[in-house]
């Protein structure tokens, strides 16, 4: 009996060992490294390890690693994907709208047009935030302040003067029919340095990404003032939207992957593969429901073609709200 039971047991762990080592060689890439352009806390590294976690749990990548490295709004982590390109073939860079926003202010040497570009993933709406003890529990509140006097409000944003989260408070200002040039923005090295200046009482609000606020609204730390997506978003239904409050505003930040110039062609095509599977797997669900994303899926050339519209469309705002 005893050795029966012992035999059972090798060959059982045999087994199972084999089928660990079928799950890794089946898995399309072996591995990605992550490069993450702001630091810990921000829709850039939520994206990043989300989309790594995904991958990897449902057997689409071998392994994912993270590097944080902020700079420039972004501006360090684009520089260095271009400079090391040979060394960086199997990188994928996230990044957002402020690639766009970034170019056309001037601020980086570099624009997408630089990169390879290998899908958009994901949209994630803005919301305006405040801290738990704030006396603001709504938008309107907020507004009203400002209308008051404009030097009195502080928005916090974990992107550059001029960038995104800047943008987002400006066009919703707008909407509420105050003056967007005067907003008293304040920037900060990603969401959760971010965060942390709202709990402190350093700002009066915040403007940053729905999936980043969610996790502490749902805590009681964080309140959502609003969100800017058309409709109520599922994974935080407490949070009103603009537009619910009579504010005629909605914007949607998408985020995707970028590769290095000169990226061989199967080795992109790799990338994109895993990436569009990945939509079809529970694990990627589990991640996108739980940061309140929405699937937006643009891979390669539909990429390229998804920014120059965002370019043109961008431009025109910013150049409205009088950024350009």
């Amino acid at each position: 009996m005893f050795f029966n039971l012992r035999r059972f047991f090798l060959a059982s762990t045999l087994f199972f060992s084999l089928g660990i080592a079928s799950n890794v060689s089946a898995a399309e890439v072996d591995s990605i490294h992550f490069l993450i352009p702001g630091g810990a806390g921000g829709g850039w590294d939520g994206t990043a390890r989300g989309t790594g976690e995904a991958l990897t749990k449902a057997g689409l990548v071998g392994s994912a690693s993270y590097e944080n490295m902020s700079g420039g709004g972004g501006g360090k982590a684009i520089g260095y994907l271009i400079e090391n390109a040979s060394s960086n073939h199997g990188t994928l860079m996230v990044n957002s709208t402020p690639i766009v926003i970034r170019s056309l202010v001037g601020r980086f040497p570099h624009n997408f047009r630089d990169l390879t570009m290998i899908a958009g993933t994901i949209g994630d709406y803005a919301a305006i935030i405040a801290g738990k003890d704030s006396p603001y529990n709504n938008f309107a509140d907020l507004v009203a302040a400002y209308k008051a006097d404009p030097s009195s409000v502080s928005i916090g944003g974990g992107s550059v003067p001029g960038g995104m989260d800047h943008l987002v408070a400006a066009m919703a200002m707008e909407a509420a029919g105050a003056d967007p040039t005067k907003v008293k923005y304040i920037p900060f090295d990603a969401g959760g340095k971010l965060n942390a200046a709202i709990l402190a009482g350093e700002v009066s609000a915040g403007s940053t990404g729905f999936s980043e606020a969610v996790a502490l609204a749902k805590a009681g730390e964080m309140k959502i003032l609003a969100v800017t997506s058309s409709k109520r978003v599922p994974a935080f239904e407490d949070a009103p939207t603009l537009v619910e409050q009579g504010y005629d505003a909605t914007f949607v930040n998408w985020r995707g992957f970028f590769a290095a110039p000169g990226l061989p062609k199967d080795k992109a095509d790799a990338y994109r593969s895993v990436i569009a599977k990945m939509y079809d797997t529970s694990e990627w669900e589990e991640v996108r429901a739980r940061n309140g994303w929405v699937n937006i899926h643009n891979p390669g050339d539909e990429f390229v073609s998804f920014l120059e519209n965002q370019e043109d469309v961008i431009k025109s705002l910013m150049t409205k709200l009088g950024f350009l």
